[in-house]
């Protein structure tokens, strides 16, 4: 049996797909079978969704319908309807991680500096004209207008205070998620957080980041600059001197204090079991 609920403007898909896990689990209950729960939408919808979902025994099946998709494409979810529909028939499932920053589950990625920047500046009417091109312009604009900033941050009793354009914390990213790439790939069900640190001193320095954690995801391999510092962790905390942009999971916040920790494999999902080497 299929049943479809719409996201509603005013609800919180969250708050709905924690309603309509009440209801799937009453109906598994009756001996009725088991039940999945497939999002179709863009990483916010999809984040909802799984945060609801997260520690519970009902797995999660995606349909791509969103501008970038980065949690399908991160694990191997093909982005074409007909193909993901082929996706949940074969139901492989795979338990990955799910992160909390800043008491928000967090499936994705975090981003203070440079990746908060960008995703401020790749506005609704940009992405509904250049679809994932926008962060292209967006990232380039903000390569110019981005200033460095006082961060202190404590990583597995560890203390570090720098000076930096930007720190992103990644659960799940893709390749094309560029600012998460120092260790040539996010591994989403490790149990860890990976932590990429860019300091650069000027713009011309800040493009070189770029171009290095660029290559190191196209080689799958660590980024090797002297203006990259890499850290894998299960949990952290950033102390800020001034107010900054957070971005999280594509949503822009503020914020003087990011704490991030993860929960390993809490999330089920229908997903293509990755090949070992």
């Amino acid at each position: 049996m299929l049943q479809v609920w719409k996201t509603q403007p005013n609800l919180d898909p969250a708050e709905q797909a924690k309603e309509l896990i009440k209801e799937i689990k009453a109906f598994d209950a009756e001996g009725e079978g088991e039940s999945i729960i497939i999002a179709a939408g863009g990483d916010g919808t999809v984040g909802a969704v799984a945060s609801a979902l997260q520690g519970s025994d009902i797995p999660l099946g995606i349909i791509p319908r969103g501008t970038a998709n980065a949690f399908s494409v991160a694990l191997g979810i093909p982005t074409g309807v007909k193909a993901a529909c082929t996706n949940l028939l074969l139901g492989n499932l795979r338990r990955v991680d799910v992160a909390v920053c800043n008491d928000r589950p967090m499936i994705l990625l975090a981003g203070l500096g440079f990746e908060a920047g960008m995703v401020d500046k790749a506005s609704r009417e940009l992405k509904n004209i250049l679809g994932p091109m926008a962060y292209i312009f967006s990232g380039a604009r903000q390569l110019v207008d981005q200033q460095p900033f006082r961060a202190t941050m404590q990583i597995d009793g560890n203390e570090y205070q720098l000076d930096t354009s930007a720190i992103t914390v990644a659960n799940a990213a893709p390749a094309t998620s560029v600012m998460a790439q120092g260790f040539g790939e996010v591994i989403p069900d490790d149990g860890l957080l990976e932590v990429i640190v860019a300091t650069p001193k000027d713009r011309m320095a800040g493009f070189s980041v770029l171009s290095s954690l660029a290559w190191s995801a196209i080689k799958s391999s660590n980024a090797n600059h002297s203006n990259i510092a890499c850290f894998r962790t299960k949990q952290l905390e950033i102390k800020l001197n001034d107010v900054q942009k957070l971005v999280i999971d594509g949503e822009v916040l503020d914020a003087e204090t990011v704490t991030v920790s993860v929960n390993p494999q809490a999330l089920q999902v229908v997903a293509p079991i990755p090949l070992k080497f």
